[in-house]
């Protein structure tokens, strides 16, 4: 270990021991690391499309150019800090993401996906802080392909705003109710220099979410949540704004294995002439410890009055510890869509999908 010419000066004279320096030097490197967790996963999958025009409209992750052949989807790493028990806590997240997902979704070659400080207020019950890059708070399903009970994204996910550049606080009002609100920059941007483009003139974006869970005494349905929430983006022109809003619900179906959900997603851009909505349902039932069933239905319409429906059952079986493997078929429907080249009014994926855990 290296000393300084202070230190070493002053142990020189005796007024100091270097074992003693090193041991608190020692002992603060521990206290930094302290808590600090790391996670990931890593993610790969295959997928055949037998859509004979080969388009698969309104898709996230698994459009066109990832059917008939092998991906690489991504590679997440996490480095966290919780909060701390203390009245002001403080702590951190960040995320970084590699790999065709992370560009298609965040566009650009960032590898950030979140990076931000967590801090607590001792307010009432705590008043939760995040400043930085974060993930949207509305939406069903997340980026993290793992976290949803489905290989491929719904609709709704692909309509949705990604992530905010800004601080969002969060705060437990009782255990049944929770919300958060926020400001950021406009458009899914990692700074300030994009949201002050011409296109945005320093427009800011405004985020609001509720969760209500169920509370014990309301039976089987016990620990079911809700959630509402509205992000507005703010654009010169009051045609250039938009606003997106979010309802979904996660139901426990008092049946050992079995739940059930749903989203619903509206995107008014500009005008009320100019508007988005899909509805997705879901149903998950465990079959045994290992084996696993989620099915989705999903539906958009989208503004020029242009209807897309899909099916989506999932089987996922765990055989390796830390691993997630996942068979999908998936049926999409739309005769505005598949049917205007009059070459296939309905397309079919299957995908296979293998994801470590760490």
């Amino acid at each position: 270990m290296k000393f300084n010419q202070w230190t070493l000066g002053l142990a020189a004279v005796g007024i100091v021991s270097l074992a003693t320096v090193a041991q608190a030097e020692e002992n603060a490197v521990n206290s930094a690391f302290a808590g600090l967790t790391m996670s990931g996963a890593v993610e790969t999958s295959a997928s055949i499309n037998t859509a004979r025009n080969g388009d698969l409209p309104g898709r996230s992750f698994d459009g066109a150019d990832r059917q008939d052949g092998f991906n690489f989807n991504s590679a997440r790493l996490t480095l966290e800090k919780a909060v701390s028990e203390d009245q002001f806590g403080a702590g951190f997240r960040t995320d970084l993401v590699y790999g065709p997902d992370a560009v298609a979704f965040y566009g650009g070659n960032s590898p950030i996906k979140q990076a931000y400080v967590a801090l607590r207020a001792p307010v009432g019950n705590g008043i939760d802080i995040k400043a930085g890059v974060f993930d949207t708070p509305i939406g069903y399903e997340q980026f993290d392909s793992g976290s949803n009970p489905n290989f491929s994204r719904s609709y709704g996910f692909a309509i949705e705003p990604n992530h905010h550049t800004g601080v969002l606080a969060s705060y437990k009002i009782m255990d049944a109710l929770s919300i958060a609100a926020g400001v950021a920059n406009t458009g899914n941007s990692f700074g300030a220099a994009s949201n002050n483009s011409s296109a945005k003139e320093g427009r800011l974006a405004y985020l609001g979410t509720a969760t209500i869970t169920l509370p014990e005494g309301t039976g089987p349905i016990a620990g079911s949540t809700m959630n509402l929430g509205v992000v507005r983006e703010e654009g010169p022109l009051a045609t250039e704004s938009s606003n997106s809003y979010y309802a979904g619900a996660t139901i426990n179906t008092g049946i050992t294995g079995l739940s059930v959900g749903a989203g619903f997603d509206y995107l008014q851009n500009g005008t009320f002439s100019q508007k988005t909505w899909t509805l997705a349902g879901y149903v998950s039932y465990a079959l045994t410890e290992k084996l696993k069933l989620n099915g989705r239905y999903d539906t958009i319409e989208l503004d020029k009055d242009e209807n897309l429906h899909s099916v989506t059952l999932t089987a996922q079986y765990d055989l390796w510890a830390n691993v997630l493997t996942r068979l999908e078929g998936r049926w999409d429907s739309g005769e505005a869509v598949y049917g205007a080249a009059g070459t296939s009014e309905d397309a079919f994926t299957v995908a296979a999908d293998v994801i470590y855990k760490f």
